[in-house]
Parts: C-alpha cells; structure tokens; sequence
C-alpha cells in the first residue's frame, strides 16, 4: 500500500482509508471486526470515523473494541462537532463542549490520543478562534496530534488558517469534503485554497454514494436494501439523466481498458495530488480487496484528460 503525507504536514497515510460509518449501525460488531482485520490486512493505516458515526457513539466503541495492540500501527482519525444529543447542547466547536467531546471520543475508542481530529462541519455560533485554542490546547495535552476540518467553505478554510497562524495556534493539516468524478464542485475553490494553505484532502463519497460502484442499472428500481432505495433524497440528487450519461461513458471508458468502474472512480481520486487517501467504507472484508486493488491503476495524462471531457 502506498502512504502520502497528508498536505505538507509530517503525518503519513494509507493511499486508500477505510471509512467507519457504518460500523455500530449498519455493520454488526462481529462484521465489523472482520472488515477492520482485513483493512490492516491490506496495509490500510487510516481509520476514519466520528463521534456521530454508528447511532452516536457506535463506530468508535466498534474500533475500540476490534483494535487492541494494533491500534498504534495505524493513524486514527475521527471528528467532533455534530449533535450527540437530541437537545443540542453536546455538538458544536465551542472550548467547553470539544473537551468534553474528546475525552468521550478516547474512552470509547480506548486509547489515549487521537492522531487527526477533525472539526466536522461549522459552528456559527463559536469564534474559530475559540475553536482552533481549544484545539491547540488538546496537542499540547498529547490528547490530539494533528488537527482537520470537514464541509468548510474555502473561504473559511483561508479565515482558519489566518487565524492560526496570526495567533502562533496549531493549524488544520487536511480538509474532509465529497469529491468525486461525480462531484467536482471542490475544484472551483476549495481544492486551491488547499493546495495555497498546504492542506491536503480526504475525499468522501469517492463512489458518489454507489453510483460509480457498478451496481446500479439505468431506468431499474435501486433495490430496497441500497442507499438509493432507502434515501429519497440521495436517490433524487445522484440518480439525474445527466449522471446516468456520464456514467456510462465512464463505464465504457474503463471497460475499452479492461478495468471497472469503480477501479476508475478510485484511481482518479488517486491521480489527484491534493488527495492524501481515498477513504471508502466497507460493510465486507472483500470489498477492502477491490478497494486496494482500484488504486493500482495509474492513470495516463492522456487518460485524465479524456476523463475531464466527460466529468469537467
């Protein structure tokens, strides 16, 4: 498995991540212990859950109680800030919640730091300032190694950074946004805020909710038990007459060179020098397999070009 540094900071990461959300939820304890076996089987060294993940609280009890000594072999990144209650009061970025929300976070997870903790989506209500302190303060406990932000805007990305490094403040090192062949919205601002802060990215949804895995057929109804037959509204945004069109255009595109459609979603992510890991979840060990295997296909220029007429 190839590793790449996560923007310009020191941490080191598995090309390929594995994303934990359905553990504690739509993945069993015993499924899940499996499917992480197999992920550390194949050299994957990212995890990547959060707080919410798994009915709040499920995936990170699920990788507390699968990884045992293994977990100082592997980064551990998870995040804070979306409700873990139904009032309100445990979510956010404010100093007095994100420590109450870490210590939580390392007990379930049974360890002592987390290695990438990652602000899950915006607070309006709370200062990055207090945010960011807050934060710096937990490296400074060994609590936190690194620091990231998730569904920011660019321009409040540039404002979080600014305000590190104006107040000498421990600045985010990775962005957690979707991106995919499907989904390129990124590209516009977000992807050159990055690579201007030295922030690298962990896209998700790299398969645009299952569109780009294979197994959805045009005009057939997506069976009851997938995302798109549970979820009205994913159904309605990904399954449009113009995805379909450039779906099948990939699909063609990658059978002409005896590869899949999901080998071609991954290792395009994987061309893209911003992208630190391609973090994908997993509710089986031998999808870790096809995960690990995507990435190996190296993408021509020429290659990318003809894929930017089709997605761009």
């Amino acid at each position: 498995m190839d590793t790449r540094n996560l923007g310009r900071s020191g941490l080191k990461v598995s090309l390929v991540g594995l994303g934990c959300n359905n553990f504690g939820g739509r993945t069993t304890i015993e499924d899940s212990r499996a499917v992480i076996h197999a992920a550390l089987d194949h050299g994957i060294t990212l995890f990547d859950t959060a707080d919410a993940y798994g009915a709040r609280g499920g995936s990170e009890t699920a990788l507390g109680q699968w990884l045992g000594p293994r977990r100082r072999d592997i980064v551990l990144a998870t995040k804070f800030g979306l409700p873990m209650d139904d009032t309100g009061a445990k979510s956010g970025g404010s100093r007095r919640y994100i420590m109450q929300a870490v210590e939580d976070s390392l007990r379930r997870l049974k360890t002592d730091w987390i290695d990438l903790y990652q602000f899950h989506r915006p607070d309006p209500s709370t200062p990055i300032y207090e945010t960011l302190h807050a934060l710096d303060d937990l490296i400074a406990q060994g609590k936190v190694r690194y620091i990231g932000c998730s569904n920011m805007a660019a321009w409040s990305v540039v404002d979080a950074q600014w305000t590190a490094e104006m107040r000498g403040l421990s600045h985010f090192i990775s962005a957690q946004d979707e991106y995919s062949l499907l989904h390129r919205k990124p590209e516009a601002e977000l992807i050159p805020a990055l690579r201007a802060k030295g922030m690298g990215l962990l896209p998700y949804y790299p398969l645009a909710s299952g569109l780009l895995s294979g197994k959805y057929v045009k005009d057939a109804a997506p069976s009851a038990d997938t995302r798109f037959g549970k979820d009205a509204r994913t159904r309605e945004r990904y399954l449009t007459d113009e995805n379909w069109e450039r779906v099948e255009k990939l699909d063609a595109f990658a059978k002409a060179r005896g590869r899949s459609l999901l080998d071609l979603a991954f290792s395009w992510l994987a061309s893209q020098e911003v992208v630190g890991s391609v973090i994908a979840g997993a509710t089986r060990p031998e999808q870790i397999a096809a995960n690990v295997a995507a990435v190996g296909w190296k993408l021509s220029a020429e290659e990318r070009a003809e894929i930017d007429q089709i997605t761009a």
